[in-house]
């Protein structure tokens, strides 16, 4: 029985978001997004996500009342949702409905990660990790196991039951299934440590075709798994901090019963390869996360991984519609490797929000060479800000950031 106390906090946030989100800005919002991702934009779109939201906890919008877990989850999501609206929208949609998530339980590769830990700030999550290397000879290869996915049916219907309780009336229910953000690289490095795996891929690049091509092996049996128990998620509103709204999505054919990987967008990267040559990364990523990226429907490649040197290669990867353009990019590069064959995702330096004095200015002038780089090469551009460490305690950063991006995308 959920506390009446709880039930009244969610159901009065849920109300106001109802409110929000049957406004018409809405569908514009996700004209433009389908727009975008078409490759036919009416304008740059941006987006604000990966917030510092530890920094806005003493904010009486983002403190949580509840004490039942369930209810907690969903008042942290519904105040998050509200306090981004009310001050750093940009070019968010807020959708007229919440997700249960089903009950997937995933084995996992059977590979514990061994490491030390300092915490940067106490009051955030964000650590330093020292990694133990587990991965040093062939026979090491015997410690990753398939992952198993098993689906708890009874306590899916029991998460179900809740959302009901706290939500019919205001905002749909709709079951949340897996959505797939399978790096290839991001739980090797942890396994071994980033600067171990790196020389082993020139010292050692058997093992490190066994390790990598076991993890592929194993990603691509977990979405058989997925697809056979119907447990893979609907078609996305967001793809990695970005809209996923599109017309070519699903595939004929789609069951929302069943969804398959090809009606749903892939998000791929991979990060610690930045510093190794185009050779390398053909073959040891490219080659191998082009197999899973064959089974999806769209795909957004990179994140922190400068990508603007190595577009031969990223164009070799199947399915390829979004290409991140990190801070550390060169910007032209890039925007004349991409053109109008894929949509330039630019991530913004968030050290800009970090610096002891913000200057909105330096925003402009940082936002304003995108776009102009971009309308040089006919670029569909997204602007996305993201991986905000800290604001340095002042979210009206977020809010003087927002209105300089928008200004410059609307210009």
């Amino acid at each position: 029985m959920l506390n009446k106390e709880d039930v009244a906090i969610v159901r009065e946030l849920a109300a106001r978001v109802a409110e929000i989100a049957a406004l018409p800005v809405q569908d514009e919002k996700r004209a433009l997004w389908h727009k975008l991702n078409a490759r036919t934009p009416v304008r740059p779109m941006v987006m604000i996500d990966q917030v510092c939201w530890n920094e806005m906890d003493g904010v009486d919008e983002s403190s949580l009342r509840c004490t039942d877990p369930d209810c907690r989850g969903y008042e942290g999501h519904l105040r998050r949702t509200l306090y981004q609206w009310a001050h750093f929208p940009v070019d968010m949609v807020v959708e007229p409905f919440v997700q249960a998530p089903k009950a997937i339980h995933n084995t996992g590769f059977g590979v514990h990660v061994q490491e030390e830990t300092v915490a940067t700030y106490s009051t955030n999550g964000i650590l330093g990790h020292k990694f133990f290397n587990q991965f040093q000879t062939a026979d090491d290869l015997e410690k990753i196991h398939m992952p198993h996915i098993h689906h708890d049916s009874a306590e899916t219907h029991r998460r179900l039951a809740v959302a009901h309780d706290l939500f019919d009336g205001l905002l749909e229910v709709r079951l949340g299934g897996a959505d797939p953000y399978l790096s290839l690289w991001d739980p090797i490095s942890t396994w071994m440590g980033v600067q171990n795996a790196l020389y082993a891929l020139v010292e050692q690049p058997d093992l490190m075709h066994g390790l990598v091509g076991r993890v592929t092996d194993g990603y691509l049996s977990m979405l058989d798994q997925l697809e056979e128990q119907g447990l893979l998620c609907a078609p996305q509103s967001l793809i990695h901090c970005t809209g996923a709204y599109t017309d070519e999505l699903p595939a004929t054919g789609y069951n929302p019963e069943r969804p398959r990987t090809k009606d749903l967008w892939m998000f791929g990267l991979a990060q610690m390869f930045s510093t190794v040559s185009p050779r390398m990364f053909k073959e040891f990523e490219v080659d191998y996360a082009s197999r899973i990226c064959a089974r999806f429907g769209l795909v957004y490649y990179g994140c922190c991984d400068p990508l603007d040197g190595k577009m031969d290669e990223v164009r070799m990867i199947p399915n390829v519609r979004k290409i991140s353009m990190s801070p550390w990019v060169n910007e032209e590069r890039g925007a004349a490797e991409i053109g109008c064959d894929f949509v330039y995702s630019r991530k913004p330096n968030p050290a800009f929000l970090a610096f002891n004095t913000f200057d909105p200015e330096h925003v402009r002038a940082d936002l304003l060479t995108t776009r102009q780089v971009c309308e040089k090469y006919n670029c569909p551009l997204e602007i996305i800000l993201k991986d905000i460490s800290t604001v340095r305690y002042q979210p009206e950063r977020l809010s003087q950031w927002a209105q300089v991006a928008m200004q410059v995308a609307e210009a």
